[in-house]
């Protein structure tokens, strides 16, 4: 991979991340640890990304991020609830400002009684609340994973860019 134009939404995150002393942390279950691999293709990154965790199976969600594993349980990993979990778990565990969390399907399969290419977005924010956002993708499984790396660093950048201190939301 070599270094993102400096257009691209990891550089635009890692910008936006600098003019404001902010950092972010990732937690990735079907991407596997692209974002991640996005972020520290940007020069530079180490000042504003702390790192990230790939939770790739259900139990690690609970083990490493403190998701519930009662709600792991009732609804599986594809929730809204478990992506937000997730990103106030890596938020935590690394120490940063943003966590920023993936969960979905790819594909070939459904799971959890989700389509291929559910996928939902966590955003943990300084003030330590969370959200999340849905994206229903179309495509391979090499795209869907492809374009969660984009949707959630463009859902991050957007936080940083409208962050102000003393906000407490994401």
């Amino acid at each position: 991979m070599t270094a993102p134009a400096a257009g691209a939404p990891a550089a635009r995150v890692h910008r936006a991340l600098l003019e404001r002393g902010l950092t972010c942390a990732t937690a990735e279950s079907l991407t596997g640890g692209l974002i991640g691999a996005h972020l520290t293709a940007v020069p530079g990154a180490s000042a504003t990304y702390r790192g990230g965790v790939v939770t790739y199976a259900t139990d690690t969600k609970a083990s490493l991020l403190g998701v519930p594993e009662d709600l792991l349980a009732a609804e599986g990993a594809v929730h809204p609830g478990v992506a937000e979990a997730m990103a106030l778990g890596v938020r935590r565990l690394l120490g940063a400002d943003f966590g920023l969390a993936v969960t979905g399907v790819a594909g070939p399969e459904p799971q959890d009684g989700s389509p291929v290419g559910t996928v939902y977005a966590g955003l943990a924010g300084p003030g330590g609340n969370a959200r999340t956002r849905l994206f229903r993708f179309t495509g391979d499984r090499s795209g869907i994973r492809y374009r969660t790396v984009e949707g959630a660093l463009e859902l991050l950048d957007s936080a940083v860019r409208g962050y102000v201190a003393g906000n407490t939301r994401p």
